[in-house]
């Protein structure tokens, strides 16, 4: 059990060093007041755990600690639900419902798109 809370907790630990540089960049990119940064580090987690467990499907490609280690761990700490939240309860208490529909809606839709393509390129690739 130590060994996996070590694992898990050294995948949050990069996951989140890694959503905050994605953070950074995206505020760098994209001059907004969308926020970006939550919303792309999101997407990329979804792929990343398309990914993963299209691999761990596959069978003995990737170990069970692997598998914890960059879904509990690492996406864990790199996707921002919380953030996504919080963003969200700032738009409606500011009344501004467009980028608030458009965060939820795209959030969800081209998140379990990003899902769908992790898990069909690994199915092409293996």
């Amino acid at each position: 059990m130590l060994k996996t809370i070590f694992i898990v907790g050294t995948g949050g630990f990069i996951g989140s060093v890694a959503r905050y540089l994605t953070q950074i960049y995206a505020e760098k990119l994209f001059h907004s007041t969308f926020p970006f940064g939550t919303f792309v580090a999101n997407i990329l987690g979804c792929f990343i755990i398309g990914v993963v467990f299209a691999i761990a499907e596959k069978g003995n490609l990737m170990s069970p600690e692997w598998r914890i280690f960059l879904t509990v761990g690492f996406c864990g700490g790199y996707t921002t639900f919380s953030s996504f939240a919080y963003n969200n309860f700032s738009f409606l208490k500011d009344q501004t419902l467009f980028p608030f529909f458009l965060n939820i809606g795209l959030s969800v839709i081209v998140g379990i798109l990003a899902v769908y393509l992790g898990v069909l390129l690994v199915r092409s690739i293996l």
